[in-house]
């Protein structure tokens, strides 16, 4: 599709892009508009976000099945209006040294965050859990409306999810993540017309051989969720094409160094 992202390969020897989890989820509460712009404000181009319908199909950022853990509220997610989603406080949970610091962050609508993007920022979108065809169309709605959808690349676990993404914008690139490697992940994603294959990192050092069969095939490699320098230079030798991390900051500065210290070398 003209003018959407294909995540392409980078060229060898470059240094991965920094995608930040669910934005600088270390810094800010996670999926929330500060935790994004944090993210952003680091120089970190990249931003990870969940996005899940309310029971009226109005897409929200949000990652669990259940309002407990990051939310002031109880429940089934997927229950509640999008009134009743904009009313909670998604911020009071998190721990810094003011127990106000984010007190009343509201949960984000896509279209909130969509309308944030801009040349220099970009979202990796992940379409969360299982989904009907007509809510992968409102969410695909939602980012086209917003006149930013060159700067949107979608990924989920759900294939089926992806097909329908698939059905709806025949031509839209996508990224397929997993839980576990596949035994053939580039069938796999040339079944479900994806141009990235996206694990967590772990999974990657039991079959490193596996970034270069991906990249013979045109498919980038995009590695979650790595916090740790150790991980940080396994990977990065390895040529993925993407880390996300919790802490695009440190990640953002580690790499400069590494970088720094290859040309002195």
């Amino acid at each position: 599709m003209p003018g959407v992202p294909l995540l392409p390969l980078l060229p060898p020897d470059s240094t991965p892009l920094v995608i930040a989890h669910r934005g600088a989820s270390a810094t800010a509460p996670e999926n929330t508009m500060p935790a994004f712009e944090a993210a952003w404000a680091s120089g970190c181009g990249w931003t990870e976000a969940d996005v899940q319908p309310t029971s009226d199909n109005i897409p929200v950022m949000f990652h669990d099945d259940d309002l407990a853990r990051t939310t002031n509220g109880s429940g089934a997610m997927r229950r509640q209006s999008a009134a009743q989603m904009l009313g909670l406080d998604a911020g009071s949970w998190f721990p810094t040294g003011s127990s106000r610091a984010y007190h009343g962050t509201p949960v984000p609508l896509l279209a909130d965050v969509v309308a944030a993007l801009d040349a220099d920022r970009s979202l990796l979108l992940e379409i969360k859990a299982e989904h009907t065809r007509e809510q992968v169309l409102a969410e695909l709605g939602v980012i086209k409306d917003s006149g930013w959808d060159h700067r949107v690349f979608i990924e989920s676990f759900d294939p089926q999810t992806l097909q329908h993404v698939r059905s709806v914008e025949p031509g839209r690139p996508v990224g397929l993540l997993v839980h576990a490697l596949h035994d053939d992940p580039v069938g796999v994603c040339t079944e479900l017309g994806a141009v990235a294959y996206n694990p967590e990192h772990v999974l990657l050092r039991q079959c490193p051989e596996l970034v270069d069969e991906l990249h013979r095939s045109g498919i980038a490699v995009l590695a979650w969720t790595a916090d740790h320098p150790d991980d940080w230079a396994f990977l990065a030798d390895l040529g993925v094409d993407g880390i996300i991390t919790n802490v695009p900051g440190e990640l953002m500065r580690w790499l400069g160094t590494s970088a720094d210290c290859s040309r002195s070398a």
